[in-house]
C-alpha cells in the first residue's frame, strides 16, 4: 500500500510520501508530483500516451529519489506531458533503470520549478514503512 499527502509550506509545496517498498515510495512520489502539476489526472487520458526510458544514479537513496523526480520534471516540460506511472527494471540505493509513462497535455494547472533536496530523507518509520518529505519549488 502506498500513500501521499500534500502538506502546506510557506513558499513551496511539501509532499509527504509513505509506502511499503522503495518502488512504491518512488511511484507514490511520482503520482503526487503529477497531481500537483495537473489537478485532474483522469482528464490526461485524452492526450497521446508517452513512454520514456531513463537511468538515474545518485550517492544515496534520498538523492536518487530527488534526482529521479527532477529528471521526470524536465521531461514533463520538454514533452508537455504529465507522467503518472513508473515501471522499474532495476532500483537500488544508488541507481535506477525504469520506464515512465504518461500523457501529453495542453497545459499544466501548477508549474513546479524544481524538486529540492530540502527535507529529503528516505527512512523506515516505526511501522517498518518507507517515508520521506519532498519539497517542490513552485
Amino acid at each position: 500500500m502506498k500513500t501521499y499527502k500534500v502538506l502546506p509550506h510557506t513558499a513551496d509545496v511539501r509532499l509527504w510520501v509513505e509506502a511499503d517498498s522503495c518502488e512504491e515510495l518512488f511511484s507514490a512520489a511520482l503520482e503526487g508530483m503529477a497531481g500537483l502539476i495537473k489537478d485532474s489526472l483522469t482528464d490526461l487520458q485524452k492526450g497521446k500516451m508517452v513512454e520514456v526510458s531513463m537511468k538515474v544514479e545518485a550517492p544515496d537513496i534520498a538523492a536518487l529519489l530527488i534526482d529521479f523526480l527532477s529528471s521526470v520534471l524536465t521531461l514533463t516540460h520538454a514533452r508537455k506531458a504529465v507522467f503518472t506511472e513508473v515501471v522499474f527494471e532495476q532500483l537500488n540505493e544508488t541507481s535506477l533503470n525504469c520506464t515512465i509513462k504518461g500523457f501529453e497535455t495542453d497545459g499544466f494547472d501548477d508549474d513546479i520549478k524544481a524538486v529540492t533536496y530540502h527535507e529529503a530523507d528516505v527512512k523506515k518509520n516505526n511501522a517498518g514503512r518507507f517515508e520521506t518529505m519532498i519539497v517542490f519549488d513552485i
